[in-house]
């Protein structure tokens, strides 16, 4: 609890700033979601057929993926794109069955007879909605924004997966690291702030005037997001806006990309952690101007294209592709993500597994632990199997990217399917399996960016080509390392990354040195800095290693081609 508090202090002014952006996007999508859905539950209780189709309709909304409804929103222009507006649209939606239904039910549930009485005193049917139907109703219409505000607290924190800050970003970090106080530190305000809604809105309902309380929560609330957004800032016009995946590696990368273009000028707008293929989406669309992506995961995964093995040949067919596509595909940055099969080193010295062949013996009994894409993919577990002849006996386990290596070391599965430069693969003293018969295609890294973004921002293809060759495997690892093993800041490695490879001088510290500590050939493995992972881990006594040398100079490290 201590080491918690202590987190919560250092990182206090981001906590504020993102639990900021969180109330934001609660009570803007809250009010939007009442705007929209009472007139329209009231006017579903004169329209019975009305009421069927959009309640069902409403219904359908809440069983939609939260990435399905991102993964189609972003290309859309006006409520679309990558930021605040997608997620505030997503919300919306997600909130307004409770509104709706609870109209509905409101308004139907007034006696009659008491309507009856009203309309024989000569009131209008106005009148009657005004001064009878609605302030009957209103315990059960302020019964219905209780629970869409509060169920919008908890939702809200999805928002991070496509650059619309919140809560979720510590949580999601916290996943992709391993980092227990990260996800504590995103969901105990959630949870907190979930309470104060609730107990608020609950306050509203017992007051014995509960409209013209309700009324002051209103203003409250408006008063409140008008402050948030006044002393938000904004990212400046003509900013290139980079991208990345929801996973270490992939932050890591646009840290690189970001701090590099900002030490060549530009302005940049950091759009990190976005799930999916949503950065392919918004590149694409315009919403993004640079991001990496694999040369495998572009030619299988969204080109649908025949897996290769030629990393040439994938390159030169991807570059064509995505030219069509209005996308501009650089340099490979020097390193292959590919896929790894991963097992715990005694388990793997026991049982006499080195090759991926060698699983053949041990594949009936197995128990394996994936990402869902691995069982979809043509060069996932099909062609795997297809190809090394055996089939795995055990369902596989399928759970998030950043959980696979925490329920190997607890012993849940025996094998993982990870990449070839995580981090947690030497900081865990796990062995990856070598590929013997080379199924697995290239994934070389590239950044991709949109056609018009490389026009509108002159110089930016040069900065993203000088970047070409900097990273190889073992490099990436270290980092990776840095991160997910040493609990590190994504944006301190990178930096680190870019003074000692490229140069890079942020014009704060112009001239200083900074030690690369995620370089180092060895690290201080203590339990307490892997997080969840404390109870199996080995100590090993701190080494100083040899500091980072330019990966032309370094052999590539076994396991990442």
């Amino acid at each position: 609890m201590t080491g918690l508090l202590a987190f919560l202090a250092e990182r206090r002014a981001e906590l504020l700033a993102l639990t900021g952006q969180h109330v934001v996007l609660v009570l803007v999508s809250t009010a939007i979601a009442v705007a929209v859905g009472l007139p329209t539950g009231l006017a579903m209780t004169r329209r019975d057929r009305l009421a069927r189709v959009l309640l069902a309709l409403a219904g359908l909304a809440q069983t939609i993926p939260s990435l399905a409804i991102f993964g189609f929103l972003i290309p859309l222009p006006f409520v679309g794109g990558i930021g605040a507006r997608t997620a505030v649209v997503a919300l919306v939606l997600y909130a307004l069955l409770p509104i709706l239904r609870n109209t509905y039910t409101g308004i139907r549930q007034v006696d009659p007879a008491v309507l009856e009485a009203a309309t024989g005193m000569g009131m209008t049917a106005g009148e009657r909605l005004r001064l009878v139907e609605l302030p009957l109703a209103l315990p059960v219409i302020l019964a219905g924004v209780r629970t869409a505000a509060v169920v919008s607290v908890g939702t809200a924190t999805i928002a991070a997966a496509v650059g619309a800050g919140g809560l979720g970003t510590y949580v999601f970090r916290g996943l992709t690291t391993l980092d227990t106080r990260l996800i504590l530190a995103g969901a105990i305000p959630a949870a907190l702030l979930a309470l104060l809604v609730d107990g608020l809105l609950a306050a509203v309902e017992k007051s014995p005037r509960p409209g013209r309380a309700a009324i002051v929560l209103a203003v409250g609330a408006a008063a409140v997001t008008g402050a948030l957004l006044a002393g938000s800032t904004r990212p400046a016009a003509g900013s290139v806006v980079v991208g990345s995946k929801n996973f270490t590696e992939q932050v890591l990368l646009g840290e690189v990309l970001a701090a590099h273009l900002e030490s060549r000028g530009f302005t940049v707008d950091r759009r990190l952690n976005l799930g999916g293929n949503l950065c392919h989406q918004a590149v694409q669309a315009g919403r993004m101007d640079v991001y990496v992506e694999y040369t495998g995961t572009a030619l299988k995964d969204i080109l649908k294209r025949p897996m290769a093995h030629d990393p040439a040949a994938v390159l030169r067919e991807v570059r064509e592709a995505y030219r069509a596509l209005g996308l501009v595909v650089g340099a490979p940055l020097g390193f292959n993500n590919t896929f790894a099969l991963v097992m715990r080193r005694d388990d793997a010295a026991t049982r006499g597994i080195a090759r991926l062949s060698d699983l053949a013996r041990h594949a009936a009994v197995l128990r394996v632990g994936l990402y869902g894409e691995f069982l979809e993919r043509e060069d996932g577990m099909p062609g795997l199997e297809l190809a090394y002849g055996f089939r795995f006996g055990l369902r596989a386990r399928e759970m998030d990217l950043g959980l696979l290596y925490q329920a190997l070391i607890e012993k849940q599965v025996d094998l993982v399917v990870g990449s070839a430069t995580d981090g947690l693969i030497g900081a865990l003293d796990l062995v990856v399996l070598e590929d013997d018969r080379r199924y697995f295609p290239p994934y070389d890294a590239v950044t991709v960016a949109n056609a018009g973004s490389l026009v509108a921002h002159p110089g930016l293809q040069g900065a993203l080509d000088a970047l070409a060759g900097r990273l190889d495997e073992a490099t990436m690892r270290r980092m990776n390392h840095a991160v997910d093993g040493l609990h590190r800041a994504p944006a301190d490695v990178a930096r680190e990354f870019l003074k000692e490879s490229v140069g890079y001088r942020p014009r704060s510290t112009r001239g200083s040195s900074v030690h690369p500590t995620w370089a180092l050939a060895d690290h201080d493995h203590d339990p307490r800095k892997l997080g969840s992972h404390a109870s199996v881990m080995r100590r090993r006594s701190a080494g100083r290693g040899t500091a980072f040398r330019h990966p032309g100079s370094e052999e590539k490290a076994n396991g990442g081609t």
